[in-house]
């Protein structure tokens, strides 16, 4: 008899182990649409098998372009049990293989808040159409170039419940709460030397100023691009100050996992 319960247990563990794994499967597809210029774009979506009525989540790359790094985090966001979107700022899916060409292709991103606008937008109008996620509740996280893109967009009214900038440029619209409606997390590493001291006290004298639900989040030695494991070999091979920190991008994650789970209760 003592046997026997031994193995029904077993079998019921295994069982257990075997849903669980059932329940993570990923569904992960490119999706196409356009902006309110016709612009083509490429976005990848990632979500959890039998999704219904999920929270969505937008993900906007590093100025690299959409890249696996971007997609990888969008699948991962779909463990969680959400549906992640990674969005195409530049059109095409447009990437870029060395700084040059990736500062001209944020460039005009950065130089044009209306265009800013516009791609964001765009891939916020894109998941909503999809009939499992709930539209009532939607934010969006950015790295580097996308932290900055998310925060923007939050800024000039962007239509989400809270953004989480990883290692994102600080400057752009100014702070203005007839327009900022989202929550603000941002995440930022000490030895970020993109962004400066003056940068993220403007930054953070505006979100004051208007009395901007936000919170702000250093990590000790950590550069810019902290999250990003291929940015140390970057790094090294652009000669650029950018390197992972592994204790710095667990950490952020889980602060992230905190804000988005607080968000959508």
């Amino acid at each position: 008899m003592k046997t026997i319960k031994k193995l029904t247990f077993a079998l019921a563990l295994v069982l257990m182990a075997f849903a669980a794994q059932a329940q993570k499967k990923i569904i992960k597809q490119d999706v196409t649409y356009t902006d309110a210029n016709g612009t083509n774009l490429i976005g990848y979506l990632a979500y959890p098998e039998g999704a219904k009525n999920n929270p969505a989540v937008l993900v906007v790359h590093e100025w690299w372009g959409l890249n696996d790094y971007v997609k990888m985090r969008a699948d991962q966001l779909a463990e969680l049990g959400y549906v992640a979107m990674a969005v195409d700022m530049y059109g095409d899916r447009a990437q870029a293989d060395n700084p040059q060409l990736a500062s001209e292709l944020s460039g005009k991103i950065y130089a044009d808040p209306t265009l800013l606008k516009a791609r964001f937008d765009a891939g916020l109008a894109k998941v909503k159409t999809l009939d499992f996620v709930n539209k009532d509740k939607v934010a969006a996280m950015g790295y580097c170039f996308g932290g900055s893109v998310v925060i923007n967009a939050a800024k000039l009214g962007a239509d989400v419940d809270g953004v989480v900038s990883f290692h994102g440029n600080l400057a752009g619209a100014p702070a203005d709460k007839d327009l900022l409606k989202a929550k603000v997390l941002v995440l930022h590493g000490k030895d970020d030397q993109f962004v400066s001291a003056e940068e993220i006290s403007t930054f953070r004298t505006g979100m004051d100023g208007i009395q901007a639900d936000y919170e702000f989040i250093e990590y000790d030695n950590a550069t810019h691009a902290f999250t990003n494991p291929n940015s140390t070999a970057t790094g090294e091979k652009f000669s650029i100050p950018i390197a992972y920190n592994e204790k710095a991008d667990k950490a952020s994650w889980k602060e992230m996992k905190g804000f988005f789970k607080e968000l959508f209760k």
